[in-house]
């Protein structure tokens, strides 16, 4: 079956495609009843405008682009379909740019992308989002932005952003641990080049000395956002001596890394070992025990992200500037965390 044209949708609505085409754009000159009418014509034939063709045809750019870098797939997944659902929502295409952060030429190349492809502007996922370089770059050459980051509290630097309270959350996993009971938590980072991996210890960190714990640096393993260096770190840490009776990883992903090396090392998880993850990934609930995780709104997050552009590429008449919105992750406390086990109950 044949996709409905816009000469479709005139067709059934009785009017020019002229018509049609200022009903879909919006334009204030049509009358409320044609109105009514075409839209319910788009309506009835489950008309979608062709953004790309409808950019070509005018000034003006109907499409947005998302950028990102990050290993972790389900991550990816939920920021993708987050902003699609505000492009359909409000008639934008979306063009989905995956790249490598650390290239030199990462500026040019998004401003080629930009020009090639005529984007109204661009959705900056981590770690683009929080190089500062990059984004002074791109606002002096005209692109139009939005960040989703890491950060406690809006950085009011002057560019638009949605930001994640990382550390919060990180001192509710901590605090959840130490109040079980655990004195001796690893902690396992994600990568370095993502602002979330320092905000998350910063939590890790603070919890700790709130609660006069001292912090030892053996405990605490480098890494990336990935199963394989959930497995490796926890190996390192189940090679110490004095071996954690909890680890945190900076990720679900990581987590599932930690489970999958204490079951090959027959370490009852959680009551020899108990674990705890960040983001709420689908893993964290099929995984067996279940994470305990922070609960992070991920396509929401991005959701919000592509209508705080939109909003800034066509604010209504006499509307404010959009502001900055924070997102704050919740402890979503599960079986793969338990009281530490101690001589008299063991």
């Amino acid at each position: 079956m044949n996709r409905p044209t816009i000469k479709d949708v005139a067709r059934r609505a009785k009017v020019s495609l002229k018509t049609v085409s200022r009903v879909i754009n919006n334009e204030l000159s049509v009358r409320e009843a044609t109105r009514e009418r075409v839209q319910r014509a788009i309506d009835d034939l489950d008309y979608a405008p062709d953004q790309s063709a409808r950019s070509l045809r005018s000034a003006t750019s109907y499409a947005l682009g998302l950028v990102y870098d990050n290993p972790n797939p389900y991550y990816v997944i939920s920021v993708q379909n987050g902003v699609l659902s505000a492009c359909r929502e409000q008639g934008f295409g979306l063009q989905i740019h995956p790249c490598d952060s650390s290239v030199p030429d990462l500026a040019d190349e998004l401003l080629d992308l930009v020009r090639r492809a005529r984007l109204a502007g661009l959705v900056l996922a981590p770690p683009m989002s929080e190089r500062m370089d990059l984004i002074r770059h791109l606002a002096a050459h005209g692109i139009r932005l939005v960040r989703i980051l890491s950060a406690a509290e809006d950085p009011n630097d002057g560019y638009p952003c949605v930001y994640v309270d990382d550390r919060d959350a990180a001192y509710d996993i901590t605090e959840h641990l130490i109040q079980l009971g655990h004195q001796r938590i690893g902690f396992l980072w994600g990568g370095a080049e993502h602002r979330s991996s320092p905000e998350r210890f910063k939590g890790y960190e603070a919890a700790l000395k709130a609660y006069d714990i001292p912090l030892d640096k053996k405990l605490v393993i480098p890494g990336d956002y990935s199963f394989e260096d959930g497995f490796r770190g926890a190996r390192r840490l189940f090679a110490l001596r004095d071996r954690p009776t909890a680890i945190f990883g900076s990720n679900d992903e990581i987590a599932a890394g930690v489970l999958a090396a204490a079951k090959a090392n027959g370490i009852d998880v959680p009551y020899e070992l108990s674990i705890a993850g960040f983001e709420d990934s689908p893993f964290s609930k099929q995984s067996w025990p279940a994470l305990t995780t922070a609960k992070q709104a991920t396509e929401e997050i991005a959701r919000h992200a592509a209508l705080r552009l939109i909003a800034e590429l066509k604010p209504p008449a006499g509307a404010a500037p959009p502001a900055n919105r924070g997102f704050s992750p919740q402890l979503v406390i599960r079986d793969s965390t338990a009281r530490v086990r101690t001589a008299a109950s063991s």
